[in-house]
């Protein structure tokens, strides 16, 4: 079933039902279990809608700068694309801080609001194929064909910098670890394939990779 732009409303009443069920603090200290914690907090971190957590910190850089025309032929249109559907995480670490990828790229004049299932994006003039809906790190790909997406064509999205020296808001010596083996090849070429992990550690201290365990999470 194909989901109109107000995929962030229906969302927030998914999650309110989740709410009203009982089932949101049951879920949440299962799934928050199977998810490894930021090395960079000392408390277990909110968990999100999607089943992850929601990153620390403060965002990376604003949403608001995504655009709404076509960015390496990927679309913003009024509805979802399904066809390929899948899901990446991207985690950034400066000088040993977390900070946050923040819900709404990629979702142009969407607002993030509180739910009880934590902060999520509403509404939006159109959403491209690359997006995220929560700070929660979760990259969607949901595209009307297959095909390899990359980190790069994400940052394009975004309309944020992506070099071995600049990670859109942030500055430094740039390295990258995808799926806990280290990455040597251009960032902007990292494929964004399904359940793919990756982590940007920015400046010193490098952070230990943190990996993700999407048992759980539906995604």
């Amino acid at each position: 079933m194909r989901r109109r732009l107000a995929i962030s409303s229906a969302v927030l009443a998914l999650v309110a039902l989740l709410a009203g069920c009982g089932g949101s603090s049951s879920s949440s200290s299962s799934a928050a279990s199977s998810t490894t914690s930021s090395a960079a907090t000392t408390t277990k971190a909110q968990l999100g809608f999607e089943g992850v957590p929601i990153e620390s910190g403060s965002d990376l850089a604003s949403p608001g700068t995504t655009g709404t025309s076509d960015v390496d032929g990927i679309k913003c249109g009024a509805t979802e694309q399904l066809a390929y559907h899948i899901h990446a995480h991207l985690a950034v670490y400066v000088n040993g801080q977390s900070r946050a990828l923040p819900g709404g790229i990629g979702i142009p004049g969407s607002q993030i609001v509180q739910s009880s299932e934590g902060p999520v994006a509403n509404g939006g003039q159109c959403i491209y194929w690359m997006h995220t809906h929560a700070p929660d790190g979760i990259i969607h790909i949901e595209s009307p064909t297959q095909r390899i997406y990359t980190l790069g064509n994400f940052f394009d999205v975004w309309h944020q910098p992506l070099s071995a020296t600049q990670v859109a808001g942030a500055s430094g010596k740039v390295t990258a670890i995808v799926n806990g083996k280290p990455w040597t090849k251009p960032l902007r070429d990292i494929p964004l394939n399904p359940h793919t992990v990756v982590q940007l550690n920015i400046g010193t201290p490098s952070v230990p990779f943190q990996t993700v365990s999407w048992s759980g999470t539906q995604l």
